[in-house]
């Protein structure tokens, strides 16, 4: 069952207001209104911003701002709870992934079929995809994001439907021309290497300290251990010393894209 009540408070809002249209609610926002679809079709949760300027346009307090974060709080299974706090606050965020696109880089559609494959029910895998997107604009729509390192086997930009795929590279590509993000791509020449046991993410905060994230095949785990997150950047400077620099790896991902 559904967590988000974002999109029946939505249309219940509308509706008091003299029935006002997605179309003009997106109009107010300065958003498109294919967003507000989303919103009301639990495919995107409100961002705070967004949030706090919707209660402003129906005066309804902090209706939709206390919703919104009441969603993004219930969508995650409970393991992944604590991560996306450390995610959001980070000043550096550096991200390992043998199997798939990271998570903060994937395309809806990309996102949404890795989701599916993971059998969950369909209401369930639409929460996961609007708290997925959420979490990508809560890293990247900052006023000054983190730094974000990502690094990503080959093979794992080489499994999935050509259409899919070749939007997903090529959002790569995109994403990679930004400022603060840096994307390495590990060849498949480079042989066996130290990043293939399973997947990783290190999040370092404004403190200073360090904390983890690691993914199984039944549920994740967030570390702060200084010992294990000794030994998960010690993992990090080995598999980046296979990992082609910035520039080869866009030019590897733009090839694979005009491939396809």
């Amino acid at each position: 069952m559904s967590n988000n009540g974002v999109p029946r408070i939505l249309k219940f809002l509308r509706t008091l207001n003299d029935g006002m249209t997605q179309e003009q609610l997106a109009q107010q926002l300065s958003v498109s209104t294919s967003l507000i679809a989303k919103f009301e079709t639990a495919r995107q949760i409100p961002l705070p911003d967004t949030a706090e300027q919707i209660d402003g346009i129906f005066g309804s307090g902090s209706l939709v701002q206390e919703t919104a974060d009441d969603a993004r709080k219930a969508v995650p299974p409970d393991w992944f709870q604590p991560w996306p706090e450390y995610e959001a606050e980070a000043d550096m965020l550096r991200w390992y992934e043998p199997n798939y696109v990271p998570g903060l880089l994937q395309t809806e559609a990309y996102a949404r079929a890795v989701l599916a494959v993971g059998m969950l029910p369909p209401d369930v895998a639409e929460q996961r995809l609007a708290h997925r997107l959420a979490r990508q604009a809560t890293v990247f729509d900052r006023k000054t994001p983190p730094i974000t390192s990502f690094i990503v086997d080959e093979a794992a930009l080489r499994r999935g439907d050509r259409v899919m795929m070749k939007e997903q590279l090529l959002h790569l590509v995109e994403m990679s021309q930004r400022d603060r993000v840096l994307l390495h791509v590990v060849p498949l020449d480079a042989g066996l290497y130290a990043g293939q046991p399973g997947n990783f993410i290190l999040a370092t905060l404004p403190t200073g300290a360090t904390v983890a994230y690691t993914e199984g095949q039944l549920d994740g785990r967030t570390y702060q251990e200084p010992t294990k997150i000794a030994a998960l950047v010690n993992a990090w400077e080995a598999i980046r010393s296979v990992a082609l620099p910035q520039d080869q790896s866009r030019d590897l991902i733009a090839r694979m894209a005009e491939e396809l």
